[in-house]
């Protein structure tokens, strides 16, 4: 099959790779229909992490047709339409019976083209564990669009898990610092979740431009002061009550806490690189605030998000802006990665 592998920095091609086989007796198939790049898999593409002398099948966003299940699967069949969890779990144990992965106790938390399994920006993906990993789109499922069902994946339940640990109440002010698809996703999600003013703080003014047509208020970084200084400044000096980063830079997460107002709780879900973040302890202490960071649960966050995509309450319009087959994964990756104003996120097509 082909496969989109990632070789070093800005070195990505499509190879010919080993088609997947069944992960075990509770594993399946898939034959895959959509993918997407994630802004995660740009710390691979742009050499913030290792991909190993072989290259790395990269990936972790996929939906796509059954095509082969193993004895043990009874929630899934071949020719079931379905959409993958980006994290991975046994299915079996305490902690994934909380339907949150990064709590499993046997295998531990795995992601989908970070090394030991297999990418998902390819023709074909092994998932283990089908019956935990998998969701059949089918029933109330169905009118589920597949750009709907890639965003469900991963970027939705990360925004919606960012908004929901921001925990801030009915009417509160809350800030989103970055406007990538994990943080329009979390400007939604806090509207939906009752919010009365969400900020949206981006460099890109197409970015902003966008979160305003979602509902928010547009705050522009590059004014004076910064994005701080911003936001204080929309706040009456005070500061949002919660602030959620989705960048996962020491720039942005200095700004996040710099934003809250006292009290407040700072929502991380923006990944960070391999260096250690130098966290200003003292001042976060003193004006009490609470910071959170999180993997998203994205089996436990289907509970709430499948039946509100579903019904059309969640909106999922407008993330997605580029469209590429799999051999283009050059240009794509290119796209993705100038983080400019026009392209938020890239879908391959498959078929």
């Amino acid at each position: 099959m082909r496969a989109a592998v990632i070789f070093g920095a800005h070195s990505v091609r499509v190879d010919d790779v080993d088609d997947p086989v069944l992960p075990g007796p509770n594993g399946a198939v898939i034959r895959v229909s959509r993918s997407a790049i994630c802004g995660s898999d740009l710390h691979f593409y742009d050499g913030d992490m290792g991909v190993g002398e072989t290259g790395l099948r990269i990936g972790h966003e996929a939906v796509g047709t059954v095509t082969e299940v193993g004895r043990e699967v009874s929630t899934v069949g071949v020719g079931d339409r379905v959409l993958v969890s980006s994290v991975t779990g046994c299915g079996a144990c305490g902690g994934c019976a909380t339907g949150n992965p990064i709590l499993c106790r046997t295998t531990g938390p795995k992601v989908f083209g970070s090394g030991e399994l297999g990418g998902a920006q390819a023709e074909a993906l092994a998932v283990p564990a089908a019956d935990f990993q998998l969701r059949k789109l089918s029933g109330d499922l169905t009118g589920i669009s597949d750009e709907a069902a890639l965003l469900l994946t991963d970027n939705l339940p990360t925004g919606w898990i960012a908004a929901r640990k921001a925990d801030f109440g009915p009417g509160a002010t809350i800030a989103v610092i970055g406007l990538g698809a994990v943080g329009l996703c979390a400007v939604r999600s806090a509207l939906l979740l009752g919010a009365g003013r969400v900020l949206a703080a981006d460099l890109a003014p197409g970015r902003r431009a966008l979160a305003e047509s979602f509902g928010a208020e547009p705050v522009d970084p590059s004014a004076e002061g910064g994005t701080a200084a911003a936001i204080r400044a929309a706040t009456g000096g005070l500061g949002a009550e919660s602030v959620i980063e989705a960048v996962g830079a020491d720039a942005t997460i200095d700004a996040a806490i710099a934003s809250v107002r006292s009290g407040g709780t700072v929502s991380i879900v923006g990944v960070h690189n391999h260096h250690p973040y130098p966290l200003p302890m003292l001042g976060s202490l003193f004006r009490s605030l609470t910071i959170r960071t999180t993997t998203a649960p994205i089996q436990q966050t289907w509970r709430e998000l499948l039946p509100l995509v579903a019904s059309g309450r969640m909106k999922t319009d407008g993330i997605f802006t580029h469209r590429f087959p799999l051999e283009k994964a050059v240009d794509a990756y290119q796209a993705v990665a100038a983080r400019s104003s026009d392209c938020i996120k890239t879908v391959f097509e498959m078929t």
